[in-house]
Formats: structure tokens, sequence, C-alpha cells
């Protein structure tokens, strides 16, 4: 059992080409699976588990147990882990069936993506002083990822080679490894000109753009504190986000009158429905300017 797990570990790995996030969530959830069937079953943990006799009863079950413990989307995911598995199992030639097939996808809430008014979002870019080497590196973080709508993944990602500021762009490394190139705003590349005058003064070592105090890549992690310390200081009543400023880039862009296929293209998204979210966040607001404003609106 052990060994089809590591097996579909280097699976996703080598073929699917995910992140090791991506890898570690799907192998963790496969596991808490597979530890709810040997409770369901009385089974122990040392023994291995026949995967032909697991059918849909059994993840109908686990899904069952999972309600009211995760959200919907976590659900999902955990769902698809599984499914994904047994689709795995199948090509090998070790299962005739995926059984994970006839279970249905729980429905997830439809939630508007959150995202900062232009007033919101110039303040959070103004908070950064300028008079120290962390709020010059701090300031073009900010700049950065409200002007190419990044990724924080891909922010922290990103190498001076990847840089070209003469031709205001920047080539990322999204999700699947797949790469493109963002356009960068004048503001953001006037605050990282103002950045990589005292990048060395972190004593970098690396090539990655975004250096952390002790010389090392700038974390995920370390980039969501970042964004939080200073939408606190700035005075925004808002739970902000790396993400947050990735959707006010989209929704501003939108607003603008910028054509959803481009929005696509500069976000990676691979579809254009995951991109298609932010037309509902237009039409809200066109909606409450229509409510303010039209005399016959009420």
């Amino acid at each position: 059992m052990v060994k089809y797990i590591k097996d579909f570990e280097t699976f996703l790995v080598s073929e699917r080409n995910y992140s090791k996030h991506t890898v570690r969530a799907y192998i963790g959830d496969l596991n808490e699976f597979l530890s709810f069937v040997r409770k369901k079953r009385g089974v122990g943990e040392e023994e291995g588990i026949n995967f032909s006799t697991l059918d849909d009863i059994d993840i109908r079950a686990y899904l069952g147990w999972l309600y009211g413990r995760n959200k919907k989307t976590s659900i999902s995911r955990k769902l698809t882990s599984v499914r994904m598995f047994f689709e795995f199992m199948v090509k090998i030639g070790e299962l005739e069936r995926n059984p994970a097939k006839l279970v249905p996808t729980p429905k997830g809430e439809k939630r508007l993506p959150s995202f900062l008014t232009v007033d919101e979002v110039f303040k959070l870019l103004e908070t950064p002083t300028s008079d120290s080497v962390y709020g010059k590196r701090d300031r073009a973080i900010l700049e950065l990822l409200y002007s190419s709508g990044l990724r924080v993944g891909e922010l922290v990602g990103i190498d001076m080679v990847n840089l070209d500021l003469s031709g205001g762009v920047v080539k990322v490394c999204g999700k699947g490894g797949k790469e493109r190139i963002v356009p960068v705003t004048s503001k953001a590349i006037e605050a990282i000109r103002e950045y990589l005058k005292v990048r060395e003064k972190f004593n970098p070592k690396g090539d990655f753009l975004f250096v952390n105090s002790r010389g090392g890549r700038l974390t995920a992690r370390s980039v969501a504190r970042i964004v939080k310390r200073y939408s606190l200081l700035s005075g925004i009543d808002k739970n902000v986000s790396p993400h947050v400023i990735r959707h006010t880039f989209a929704t501003h862009l939108l607003g603008g009158g910028a054509d959803l296929r481009a929005i696509q293209e500069m976000l990676g998204h691979k579809s254009l429905s995951t991109t298609q979210r932010y037309t509902h966040a237009s039409i809200e607001k066109i909606m409450d300017v229509y409510d303010k404003t039209h005399p016959r609106a009420n």
C-alpha cells in the first residue's frame, strides 16, 4: 500500500508537474481517507487495505464525515485527491474501475472575490517608508503585486534574470510550471529600481529578486505577513492578503474597460470561466451606482 502511495506521489510530480505544496496536500488527503476507512472497518494502522474492496459507499461515508469539519472547497479538493488516486490505480492496471467517479463533487458556495477600492489600494502602496531598506523592498513588493496581479508564489519565485525593467515586463512561473510574461507599471518599475539600489545590503545568497533579512529568498508566508502589516498600518478595515491584491488588480482592470481575455492572460488563468468571476463584482458595482443615481431606481 505504501508503495502505491509513493508511486502516486511520483506521478503527481513527474507527470502532472504539480508543486510540492499541491502534492503534499493531495497525499495528506489520501492518507486521511485511508485512515478513515481503517477506523470504519476496524483495521489497525499497521495493516494494509485492499484497494479493490473500496467502493463509492466508502467515499460517500468519508465525505459525510468531512461535512461540518471542513469547508465545501476543502471537501471538493479532498474528493479530487481520492478520485485522482483511484484513476492512477486504474492507469497502472491495479484496479478495473474508479469508484470515486460515482461520487458527485459537492457544490461550493459562490463567493465574490474580495478586493480593495482604488483609494484603499493607493493608501496601502504609499504606507511603506522610503527611508529604510525594508521600506524600499516592501514598497517594491506591494507595487509589483498590484501592478501585475501576481500570485504570491510567482512573486517570490522571480529571479533577477526574469526582470526587464527597460521593457516594462517580468517573466514569472505560474501553476504547473507554465511561464508567462506580464507588464509592470511605471510606478512599480520605479519602486523596484529604488529597491535594487539597496538590495545588496540584505547580503543576498542567490539571484532571487526579493531577499529576506538572512539573505535568503523571501517566502510566500513572509510576503503575506508584510501585506497584512501594511494594511493594518494604513488603516484598511479589511482582511488584506496577496490574493486580495491580485483580485483588486483584476477588478480594477475590468472596471477600467480591459478585455476579459487580456485579463485572463495576465492572471495566467487556464480557463476563462475562472476570470469571469470578476464580472460579477463589476456588475455588483454597476447596480450599486445605478440604485444610488438613477431617478427612477427607487
